[in-house]
C-alpha cells in the first residue's frame, strides 16, 4: 500500500522572496547546546527541531528556557499541508518509557514552562491520550513547579476526558487556518469546527484550564476570514491566542502565498485584545509554543494554583 508520503503534491506557485523581517541569526550557545544534548541523550524528540521553528536559538538559551517535547513517536498518521513531520499509516508502538524519560528531561533541565505536544496517532485505540497523560503525570512527580501546555490532536469525548485528568495548566490545540482553508492545507479528517468542540470540551472537563489556540497567516486567507476566526475562538472560550507567518518547509508542501507585514500583524493583535483574550501573540515569527506567551501564562497559571491553595 502506498504511503501518504509517497504521494506526489504539486504546487504551482513561484516562491516568494523572504522579506528582511523574517531573519533570525542561527541558534547556538552553551545553553542551546545543553538542551541539545540532554534532548538526545535521553531519545527524545522536540518540535523545536522537527518543525524547523525559528525561534529556537531564542527559547533554548539562558535561565528561563523553553521546550516543546514531542512525544508518541516521531511520526505522524495524518498529512498536513502545512507540516514538516513525517507521515505513515501506522507508526511504530509508543515506547512505554518515555513517560519516564519526558519527566527526568524536564527535571533536569530545570524548565519553567513545558510543552508537551504530539503527532496525531489514528493507529491507537485511545489516540495515545493515556500515553500522554503518563507523560503530564512523570513530570509532575519530577518537576512540580514546572507549568506545563499540552497542544494536543482533536481528541474528542473519553480520548479527551482521559488527557485532562492528568489536569495540563494550559490545553492547545491549533485551528491552524481559517475555514475555509481547512480541507486544503489540513488533513481531510480536521475541521475547524471539530477542533473548537476539543476546545469546548477541555473547559467542560476542567474549568480552570487555560485554553489556547494558533492561526498561520499567509496562505491565502482574506482580513475578514482572520477576524471570523479569531471570534469563533473566543466565543469557544479560548484565553490564549498566537497568530504567525505560515513558511514553507519544503517544495512538496503548500506554498507561501504572502508574507503578513508585521504591522498587519500588530493590528490583529490590539484587535484580539479588544475581543477579550487574556493574551495575544501576534508577529511573523510567533509559532504556538512562543517564548513571551508563555512566560504571561506560567505567571496567571502560578497566579492561579495561589488561588486555589
Amino acid at each position: 500500500m502506498e504511503s501518504p508520503e509517497d504521494k506526489p503534491v504539486s504546487w504551482t506557485k513561484a516562491r516568494l522572496p523572504k522579506p528582511p523581517w523574517l531573519k533570525v541569526p542561527l541558534p547556538g550557545g552553551e545553553g542551546y547546546t545543553k538542551l541539545k544534548q540532554l534532548a538526545r541523550g535521553l531519545d527524545l524528540h522536540t518540535v523545536c527541531e522537527e518543525a524547523r521553528c525559528p525561534n529556537i536559538g531564542e527559547c533554548w538559551k539562558g535561565d528561563h528556557a523553553t521546550m516543546t517535547l514531542m512525544v508518541l513517536g516521531d511520526e505522524c498518521t495524518r498529512r498536513c499541508r502545512f507540516c514538516a513531520v513525517k507521515t505513515v499509516l501506522q507508526a511504530p508502538p509508543p515506547d512505554v518509557d518515555e513517560p519516564r524519560k519526558v519527566g527526568e528531561a524536564v527535571a533536569a533541565m530545570n524548565l519553567a514552562y513545558v510543552v508537551i505536544t504530539s503527532v496525531d496517532r489514528d493507529d491507537l485505540p485511545d489516540g495515545g491520550s493515556a500515553h500522554y497523560g503518563a507523560c503530564i503525570e512523570s513530570i509532575r512527580q519530577r518537576s512540580p513547579r514546572t507549568v506545563i501546555e499540552t497542544l494536543i490532536p482533536d481528541y474528542q469525548g473519553v480520548q479527551l476526558e482521559t488527557l485532562m485528568r492528568a489536569r495540563p495548566d494550559v490545553l492547545a490545540h491549533n485551528v491552524e487556518v481559517v475555514d475555509r482553508l481547512q480541507r486544503k492545507i489540513r488533513d481531510p479528517r480536521c475541521s475547524f469546527e471539530r477542533s473548537l468542540e476539543t476546545l469546548r470540551g477541555a473547559k467542560r472537563c476542567d474549568a480552570s484550564v487555560f485554553t489556547k489556540s494558533s492561526l498561520m497567516l499567509g496562505l491565502g486567507e482574506a482580513h475578514e476570514e482572520i477576524v471570523e476566526s479569531m471570534q469563533r475562538l473566543r466565543d469557544a472560550g479560548v484565553e490564549f491566542l498566537t497568530l504567525g507567518q505560515y513558511l514553507r518547509p519544503t517544495p512538496r508542501h503548500a506554498p507561501v502565498r504572502e508574507y503578513v507585514t508585521p504591522e498587519r500583524f500588530d493590528e490583529y493583535q490590539r484587535l484580539g485584545v479588544q475581543m477579550g483574550f487574556l493574551y495575544v501573540a501576534s508577529g511573523p515569527l510567533v509559532r504556538s509554543s512562543y517564548k513571551a506567551g508563555e512566560f504571561f501564562a506560567a505567571k496567571l497559571v502560578r497566579e492561579r494554583r495561589s488561588a486555589m491553595k
